[in-house]
């Protein structure tokens, strides 16, 4: 089965930075599209940054900030977050579309960021 495991979420300060990483494994033929979505608390889950072979994309209360990459050799996306602020605390989750053979969309666990005052 595809998953998609998180990491590099934790505590810190605003104005400080994190970078979250997002690795896919299974049985993968090819990955579409990898991305980002937040959900803070009582709030609905929303976009955060998404990448193709070809192009990015990022929430206007992220851009300047936050920058999504990948390694397609790993088949990896990270988000590297800088000033941070309090309002980004949410649970980061990880999405793809992935052809495993038929396209389908995953969603990782989630990562908890949680930015201090």
């Amino acid at each position: 089965q595809v998953q998609l495991v998180e990491s590099g979420g934790g505590l810190v300060q605003a104005g400080g930075s994190l970078r979250l990483s997002c690795a896919a494994s299974g049985p993968i033929v090819s990955i579409a599209k990898m991305g980002w979505y937040r959900q803070a608390p009582g709030e609905q889950r929303e976009l955060v940054a998404s990448i193709t072979s070809g192009s990015t994309n990022y929430a206007d209360f992220v851009k300047g900030r936050f920058t999504i990459s990948r390694d397609n050799a790993k088949n990896t996306v990270y988000l590297q977050m800088n000033s941070l602020k309090p309002e980004d605390t949410a649970v980061y989750y990880c999405t793809a579309v992935i052809a495993s053979p038929s396209l389908r969309n995953y969603w990782g666990q989630g990562t908890q960021v949680t930015v201090s005052s």
